[in-house]
């Protein structure tokens, strides 16, 4: 597995139990295939969507399941022109519920890269897309 640099990680705490985060996360992976407009002007890799979400070798546009431990931790890993990325969600039975944290790592070669990372990361818009992803997992599992 190759080392990306480490570019955030946002956590919070969910009023559900692992088993219930987990499940929801799965949905939420699952209904990513939305992405795959985008994934084509990306030339993202994988591009479609197969398998099981959250199982190992499953994908949706953009991410491929490169590890996933049940109820525990799902590495999601993908590239596109712009970028190598992972993203890694890992779920921990806390006092009150589960915590969920998505850690975010990634490279952006060459200029066009680093362009991207600007407009991506330095925008602040991944920190917003990936907090809304949380806070929508959080609300989806507490209200089962």
């Amino acid at each position: 597995m190759t080392t990306l640099p480490f570019v955030d990680e946002h956590r919070l705490l969910v009023a559900a139990p692992p088993a219930a985060v987990w499940s929801v996360l799965a949905a939420h992976v699952r209904d990513m295939t939305g992405a795959g407009p985008l994934a084509w002007v990306l030339g993202t890799d994988p591009r479609r969507a197969s398998g099981v979400p959250l199982e190992p070798g499953a994908t949706v546009p953009g991410f491929a399941v490169a590890a996933a431990e049940p109820e525990r931790l799902v590495r999601l890993t993908g590239r596109h022109r712009f970028s190598r990325y992972a993203l890694t969600f890992t779920l921990a039975a806390a006092p009150g519920g589960t915590m969920l944290s998505a850690r975010t790592e990634a490279a952006f070669p060459g200029p066009h890269g680093r362009a991207y990372r600007l407009l991506v990361i330095g925008s602040g818009a991944h920190r917003r897309i990936v907090g809304r992803m949380l806070r929508d997992v959080r609300r989806r599992a507490v209200t089962r």
